[in-house]
């Protein structure tokens, strides 16, 4: 057989016969894949609808119901209120808390937005958690909120991504040097994401709900609810630092849970793109043909590392990737690049 018959097609070829094929085999695998994708995102929606209406109506219609007969109540014992009033004074009293004027016992202000407490309204504005229970009220400030997040966020984002890097490239050192110890990568990989799994949970999850209980006077459960919905960025603003008047708090307290919510995240944010990374690993892959000097070819997979470095693994042959495929050989004389089936 003629060597031009045995070698795989170059990328070229492959594009045109896949332009050529037929559309019913072409699309035949992503549309039903993002259809299964879009069904299954659509079903955990609704799972999550149906179980927070079960258990979250009920207790909303009691407090409702709970709210309006001591308004009544109210206005029946004393007769000198009328409907409006008491529905005046209560507006003002919820103004009066969003703008941290919490009128309880002797204390009339929060100081929500003194030194500290506007560093930890500006690290929940670039972050994107935005609790809700603190927003600008004069138009100046709303402007340059504007302004400060347009800039901000992306830093953020450009901050995060470093950090994370870091963290990855200390994961990926400490998986080496034990692979080297241990004679076995797979494992060492494996042990080296676990203790950063661990250790993650340990320091950003399961610590610090017990400095919550102890400053903010939370159970365990609602410092740990407050921390994940925190570092994820959901930020519902049911639960709050600094928000009890009745309460002293520490001057470091709010900047150090600021630091913690920025490494939190950085930390949040390498555990969700390694699991994507493990979600999406299959698709990354592609099979290269290496010619030897006999004339046989040999199907290989190569795959890009966490560090950057092209590392192989095996595959099926006949597949073929849509970037440029890099060969080497050892006799510039066959060097072939291409991708197709195995002859």
């Amino acid at each position: 057989m003629a060597l031009g018959s045995s070698l795989p097609a170059s990328p070229a070829v492959c594009r045109q016969r896949a332009r050529e094929a037929p559309e019913g085999r072409g699309q035949g695998c992503a549309v039903p894949g993002t259809l299964l994708l879009l069904l299954a995102y659509l079903t955990y929606l609704a799972l999550g609808t149906v179980v927070f209406w079960l258990l979250e109506s009920p207790v909303a219609h009691d407090s409702s119901r709970r709210f309006w007969r001591d308004k009544w109540a109210l206005l029946q014992n004393f007769t000198c209120l009328d409907g409006p009033a008491l529905d005046s004074l209560i507006r003002g009293i919820v103004e009066a808390y969003q703008n941290g004027d919490i009128v309880l016992g002797n204390t009339t202000s929060m100081g929500r937005w003194e030194i500290v407490g506007s560093f930890f309204f500006s690290v929940s504005t670039i972050t994107t958690i935005g609790y809700g229970n603190l927003s600008p009220r004069t138009m100046a400030a709303r402007l340059f909120c504007i302004s400060f997040a347009l800039v901000g966020i992306p830093l953020n984002l450009v901050v995060l991504n470093r950090l994370g890097h870091l963290m990855q490239q200390g994961v990926h050192r400490c998986a080496r040097r034990l692979g080297g110890v241990w004679k076995d990568p797979a494992k060492a990989r494996w042990l080296a994401g676990s203790i950063t799994l661990l250790s993650g949970l340990l320091l950003f999850l399961l610590l610090p709900p017990l400095l919550f209980a102890h400053v903010e006077g939370w159970s365990y459960l609602e410092g740990f609810y407050f921390a994940f919905i925190t570092l994820s960025t959901v930020g519902f603003g049911d639960y709050v630092i600094g928000m009890d008047p009745s309460r002293n708090y520490p001057l470091w307290y709010k900047n150090t849970v600021s630091l913690w919510i920025l490494f939190g995240m950085a930390w949040l944010a390498l555990i969700i793109k390694l699991m994507l990374s493990l979600l999406e690993a299959p698709r990354g892959s592609y099979s290269c043909y290496r010619h030897s000097s006999k004339g046989n070819f040999k199907a290989q997979s190569w795959r890009q590392s966490p560090d950057g470095e092209t590392e192989p693994h095996s595959t099926q042959p006949g597949c073929c990737p849509e970037g440029p495929i890099i060969m080497q050989h050892p006799e510039p004389s066959t060097q072939v690049s291409g991708c197709g089936k195995e002859s």
